[in-house]
């Protein structure tokens, strides 16, 4: 805490001669296919990640990312062509972890075609005081100092595995990669995890992705802190799980190793020659 601190003090008077934010544009055209999006933001700290949520905000359409030129400015497209529900799509730009760069603009989509639509949404301010940016950061500290944490559950032979998590970020989505036993990327995917940050999700298992037999690696990702990234490890043969040795299955050998045990006894006592 004390560093993060100290780290604003030495360079607030370079923060305070800026602007800080960042701006979004969506422009597209009448039964058109094609969302044009624009921006620009004043941070030089990696690229904008996008995400596309359909209209009833349960799935995530599209995904994708873009590092902003030396002016801060960034542009991407998406087509729309394949999205099937009709409705107002929900398009995320954000940088970071702040909430002073993360925008988020509608577009409506009917039957695969965009509205006329030309819309801009901008969170850039200037002139902070050294009171916002020292609470900003305090709270941001306090939070990283709790973390992100994911757990698997998955029954033998089943084809879907559960993943529950808990994360001290309300206010950003959490985004889910799966990768093989040889590295490749097998699946991408993303949710809000609600007001208490708990969330969860179920990765289906099967399909050319999933053919290689070994541990799959499930990773659950908030920004770029390590407090903010946990993984699992799933076993997957043929195409479906292949649960860990649980305490489960330990309970269940340890109650057979008993039973053994006590019949071989109980036979040995029965042989005994009496007198």
């Amino acid at each position: 805490m004390a560093v993060a601190l100290m780290s604003v003090s030495a360079v607030q008077q370079d923060v305070f001669a800026k602007d800080a934010g960042m701006s979004l544009t969506a422009i597209a055209e009448e039964d058109g296919n094609i969302i044009s999006i624009t921006g620009a933001t004043t941070a030089n700290n990696g690229a904008v990640t996008f995400t596309v949520k359909t209209p009833d905000g349960a799935n995530l359409q599209a995904i994708g990312q873009e590092t902003p030129d030396a002016n801060g400015e960034f542009s991407t497209e998406f087509n729309v062509s394949n999205w099937k529900q009709d409705g107002m799509y929900i398009i995320k730009a954000s940088q970071g972890t702040s909430l002073l760069y993360s925008i988020t603009l509608n577009v409506e989509v009917i039957g695969g075609m965009t509205a006329e639509t030309s819309t801009t949404e901008s969170s850039i301010v200037s002139n902070q005081s050294s009171g916002d940016l020292v609470v900003s950061n305090s709270i941001s500290s306090t939070t990283e100092d709790r973390g992100l944490s994911i757990a698997a559950n998955a029954m033998e032979g089943s084809d879907t595995i559960e993943i529950t998590g808990q994360t001290s970020k309300t206010n950003e989505d959490v985004t889910f990669t799966v990768t093989s036993p040889n590295g490749n990327l097998v699946s991408v995917d993303q949710i809000s995890p609600d007001t208490s940050g708990d969330f969860a999700t179920d990765i289906l298992v099967g399909g050319p992705l999933w053919s290689q037999d070994g541990a799959y690696t499930v990773t659950a990702q908030q920004g770029s802190g390590s407090a903010f990234t946990d993984s699992v490890e799933v076993e997957v043969a043929d195409g479906l799980v292949v649960p860990e040795f649980g305490t489960i299955a330990a309970m269940i050998l340890a109650v057979a190793i008993i039973s053994i045990i006590a019949i071989s006894a109980k036979s040995r006592l029965s042989i005994v020659p009496r007198y």
